[in-house]
């Protein structure tokens, strides 16, 4: 009589599915199991792997094989590295500014951080009539990439 194994391994994810990271932060993949009706110990390889330095979704996929040969059904794990950081606006210059009227203003303006965005660009409203006596304000706005809207920023 021969005996054989004929029965594929079953691999269970270990962890969350989908998992969510903020871009930039850290992740150690939680893994998976096998389990078999013959080897006792199978090993699950995931060859991906997960850029936490890239905003996008990717997928860890599993693979099983038992000392039979015989192959699990692959398991999917999709990792979501997200953005969810808001930019940062930092003012130049003085703020209030006090200029003589019929002076001359030059906006000193604003800049922009952000924790994955290389480039920010800030917007500019509001604006100051050197020739009528008030105080005015402008307004800085900034929004990154993944739509996340900075704090705004003003200057008197």
């Amino acid at each position: 009589m021969n005996v054989v194994d004929t029965k594929a391994p079953v691999i269970a994810l270990t962890g969350d599915n989908p998992i969510t990271i903020e871009v930039g932060g850290s992740f150690t993949d939680p893994g998976a199991t096998a389990t078999d009706n013959y080897d006792q110990k199978i090993s699950v390889n995931s060859p991906e792997s997960v850029e936490i330095k890239t905003v996008g979704t990717y997928t860890i996929t599993y693979s099983a094989e038992d000392s039979s040969g015989n192959t699990a059904p692959t398991a999917t794990r999709t990792v979501n590295v997200v953005d969810t950081t808001a930019p940062v606006i930092a003012l130049t210059g003085d703020n209030p500014i006090t200029i003589e009227v019929g002076g001359s203003f030059t906006d000193p303006g604003a800049t922009a951080t952000d924790n994955y965005d290389q480039n920010i660009s800030v917007t500019t409203t509001g604006s100051v009539d050197i020739n009528t006596v008030g105080t005015y304000t402008i307004t800085y706005s900034a929004e990154d990439s993944s739509g996340n809207t900075a704090p705004t920023a003003t200057r008197t």
